[in-house]
């Protein structure tokens, strides 16, 4: 008798090949797509009671929950004969806008996608896996899933090192490694787009998408506008000595290590060193003054056991950014200090500090200010 999975199909070509892989398999593919309540002016009605919308924007066309893409992820179950509901997380997806808004209302970076994987895709979606009988849950991330030996189950990342999504799927509970399912992490992005077309998908060739799904055109400003209404969020440009520089017009708009669109110049490139909610203080340095020696995270969440002291590692302190050698020492069960052989730039509080054993992920925490 065939095991059932339940598939987060989001309509991208990654999703739509995972259907096919598992349906070849012999799996019984229950597909599902995750609605976030938003309405969009473009889109399908959606149902459910008091929906009001955040943005009046036009529908996302590149997004991961848009209508554009349930249909799009309807007509592949269609094709492949699977059952297939599409289901309104407007609550769970509230709580990510909630979390996103207040992190960068408190100066901090935050990383929506890592929050989504933990509480929506591998939390709610395990949760209707069970009403209805699954045996495993399934996504079309760029990770792998191993067994050893022993029967323990380990992240692994993805054979593609350019598509690898190990770095957004530390927070996941580790109980659920041994229900987990990705079914294109194997393979290069060119293989699944090949495997699509070949398997006649019509969204073989559909762009990928890159933005948060409820902050149509990256608009980070726009959105906590909207959504919170905050005002007298305006303050001074600062160096590190305190020295005031200009004017800036929200202190939500900067976020560590960049560079472009300050709205003021130098002569010189000026990065964004560290961003003060209470005082609305955005400081600006040089390329230099973005090091950092030593990383604090905290929230930890292990995906193997964690070490009994001391140990050296990789970690990764954006999604895309390569990968560091580090000195660990962990303060207590929720708190690890990480101290790279080399500084690293732009480590942004609220960003991920996830830490590696080869292609293994650890586990990871939350970066926290330094003190």
């Amino acid at each position: 008798m065939s095991k059932r999975v339940v598939l987060a199909m989001s309509g991208g070509v990654d999703s739509s090949a995972a259907a096919v892989l598992l349906h070849q398999q012999g799996y019984e593919v229950i597909g599902l797509f995750m609605r976030s309540g938003e309405t969009e002016k473009a889109a399908c009605a959606v149902t459910g009671d008091g929906l009001l919308p955040v943005l009046d924007t036009p529908a996302h066309k590149q997004g991961c929950c848009s209508a554009e893409d349930a249909a799009d992820a309807r007509r592949v179950a269609d094709e492949l004969g699977i059952p297939f509901h599409s289901l309104n997380f407007q609550d769970s997806f509230r709580r990510i806008k909630d979390y996103f808004a207040d992190e960068y209302l408190a100066g901090r970076t935050p990383n929506p996608c890592v929050q989504c994987n933990n509480w929506l895709k591998f939390g709610k979606l395990w949760t209707f896996a069970e009403q209805v009988g699954a045996d495993h849950i399934a996504t079309g991330h760029y990770a792998q899933i191993r067994q050893d030996a022993a029967g323990r189950y380990s992240l692994h990342c993805g054979a593609d090192p350019k598509k690898d999504q190990s770095y957004v799927l530390f927070g996941i509970e580790p109980s659920l490694l041994s229900r987990i399912l990705l079914p294109v992490g194997g393979y290069q992005k060119s293989e699944i787009r090949a495997f699509a077309e070949d398997a006649g998908l019509r969204v073989a060739q559909k762009k990928d998408s890159y933005e948060i799904c409820f902050v149509p055109n990256d608009d980070y400003a726009g959105f906590l506008k909207s959504y919170r209404g905050h005002s007298d969020t305006e303050g001074d440009f600062v160096d590190p000595s305190g020295n005031v520089l200009g004017q800036h017009g929200g202190y939500e708009k900067f976020t560590v290590g960049q560079r472009k669109g300050l709205g003021i110049t130098f002569g010189e490139p000026r990065f964004v060193i560290r961003v003060d909610a209470e005082s609305r203080q955005v400081v600006l340095g040089q390329r230099e003054d973005l090091a950092t020696t030593t990383i604090k995270a905290t929230g930890l969440n292990w995906l193997t056991a964690p070490p009994a002291g001391p140990f050296t590692c990789e970690a990764k302190f954006r999604y895309q950014q390569q990968s560091r050698r580090c000195q660990v020492e962990l303060t207590n069960d929720d708190t690890a200090v990480l101290t790279p052989d080399e500084p690293v730039m732009g480590v942004a509080p609220g960003q991920a500090a996830v830490m590696y054993d080869g292609d293994r992920v650890l586990g990871g925490g939350w970066i926290q200010a330094p003190a």
